[in-house]
C-alpha cells in the first residue's frame, strides 16, 4: 500500500477494500467525507514507544509503525521481533510498553504483567490473523488436498509414502508418486508449532498423540530454523512437505495444499477463509480483554481451519507513565478498518468485524 500526502491531509489507499479514507493528521478534522460518510481520524500522538515480541506479526507492525509515524509527526514506534516469550518478559519487567504474543497470557503470567500495570489487568488484544500453510514441493503434483487425519499422519510418521492410501482418498483421480515424504518442521520453539499442534491435536486427536506444544516434539523429520527456514528447505526438496506462516510459503513461491475443514470441505488458503475461522472463535476473556479460543474443527462454510492469531498485550490502566495517548492512539489505528485492510497483501487476514469491533472498544478504553 502507498501512503500519498495532499497538504496536510494523509490518504491511504485499500484497493482490497475498494474504499479511500481521509485521515486527518491531527486526529480533529471531521468535516472531510468519503462515499457520503464521515472520513475516518487517526488520533496521533507525540513520543516513543518500545515494544518487541511476535516474530510473526513483525511485517504487519512494520508497515503500521511506518504509516503511523508519516501521518503523525513526533512519534515514533519500535517494535523488535524477539519472539513471543521475550516479548511478555520485556513487558512484565517494563523494558516494553506493549508485547507481542502467539498466545495469551498464561495463568502464570498473568498476575506478574498485572503487577507490571500497578495491579490494573493486563489484557490481550488479538490484532493479527496469520494463516499456517501447509505448503509441498512434489513434481507433477499441483492440487493437493489432506484431510487433518492425513495431515497428523504424515507428521508423526506413520504416512511415509506419498501414494499411501489416506492421501489417495483425499486426491481421488490424482496421480501420486510412491516416492518418500520428507516432512520439514520448526527446529527452534514457535508459536507456529504451538498453533499447528494445537490444530492437529483438536482436529485428529486419535491420530496426533504428541499434543499441543511450542516445540516440536514428534519424531523423525528434518528441522529448519524460523518460517523462512522452514520454506527454503521445501523449496529446495523435491518431496517435502511442511508449515509455516502464509507469507513465507508466498515469499518462497511454494505451492499450499487444501485442507479440509470441520464442514467437510477441501478449502484453499486464502485471507478471507481464514477470518471466517476466527470469526467463528469464542471470546473467553472478561471485560476489556479479548482472549481468542479458536475452533479448529470449525464448521463454517468456506473456512480455512489452520490459523494463527497474534495478540498485543497492554495494560488496560496503569501503563508506562505519560505513554497512554499514544498507546491508545497507534494501537487504535493497528485495530481500525485502515489498518487491518493493509493485511491482505502482507500475507494476513484480517480479524473479522466482530472481533474487531470489540478490541476497538478494549482500546478505546485504555486509561
Amino acid at each position: 500500500m502507498k501512503l500519498q500526502r495532499n497538504g496536510t491531509i494523509a490518504c491511504l489507499a485499500l484497493a482490497a477494500a475498494l474504499v479511500m479514507s481521509a485521515c486527518g493528521t491531527d486526529g480533529t478534522d471531521s468535516s472531510a467525507t468519503v462515499a457520503g460518510r464521515p472520513a475516518w481520524k487517526i488520533n496521533c500522538a507525540t513520543g516513543t514507544l518500545n515494544a518487541q515480541g511476535s516474530s510473526a506479526q513483525k511485517n504487519a507492525m512494520d508497515e503500521w509503525r511506518k504509516n503511523y509515524q508519516q501521518q503523525c509527526s513526533g512519534s515514533t514506534i519500535n517494535y523488535e521481533p524477539t519472539g513471543s516469550g521475550a516479548g511478555v518478559q520485556a513487558f512484565v519487567s517494563g523494558t516494553a510498553d506493549f508485547a507481542g504474543s502467539d498466545t495469551a497470557l498464561t495463568s502464570a503470567q498473568q498476575p506478574q504483567a498485572n503487577g507490571r500495570c500497578g495491579g490494573n489487568p493486563a489484557v490481550n488484544l488479538p490484532m493479527v490473523v496469520g494463516p499456517i500453510a501447509v505448503a509441498y514441493n512434489l513434481s507433477g503434483v499441483d492440487n493437493l488436498q489432506l484431510s487433518p487425519a492425513t495431515l497428523a499422519k504424515i507428521f508423526a510418521g506413520g504416512i511415509t509414502k506419498w501414494d499411501d492410501d489416506a492421501i489417495k482418498a483425499d486426491n481421488p483421480g490424482a496421480s501420486l508418486p510412491s516416492s518418500t515424504i520428507q516432512t520439514v518442521h520448526r527446529s527452534d520453539e514457535s508459536g507456529t508449532t504451538g498453533n499447528f499442534s494445537g490444530y492437529l491435536t483438536a482436529a485428529a486427536g486419535s491420530d496426533w498423540t504428541f499434543g499441543q506444544g511450542q516445540a516440536w516434539k514428534a519424531p523423525g523429520g528434518t528441522g529448519s530454523k524460523g518460517s523462512d527456514g522452514v520454506a527454503q528447505s521445501v523449496k529446495s526438496t523435491d518431496g517435502s512437505i511442511g508449515y509455516m506462516e502464509l507469507s513465507f510459503a508466498e515469499n518462497a513461491g511454494l505451492t499450499m495444499a487444501k485442507i479440509k475443514n470441520g464442514a467437510g470441505q477441501f478449502t484453499e488458503l486464502t485471507p478471507e477463509a481464514a477470518s471466517k475461522t476466527v470469526e467463528g472463535a469464542q471470546i473467553t476473556g472478561t471485560g476489556n480483554d479479548v482472549t481468542l479460543n479458536i475452533d479448529y474443527a470449525t464448521t463454517a462454510q468456506g473456512a480455512y481451519p489452520i490459523v494463527l492469531v497474534t495478540y498485543e498485550i497492554v495494560c488496560s490502566k496503569g501503563g508506562p507513565s505519560g505513554k497512554t495517548a499514544l498507546i491508545k492512539g497507534f494501537l487504535g489505528y493497528t485495530a481500525s478498518s485502515e489498518g487491518q485492510g493493509l493485511l491482505n497483501g502482507l500475507g494476513y487476514a484480517p480479524l473479522p468485524g466482530n472481533v474487531q469491533s470489540r478490541v476497538q472498544t478494549s482500546v478505546n478504553n485504555i486509561a
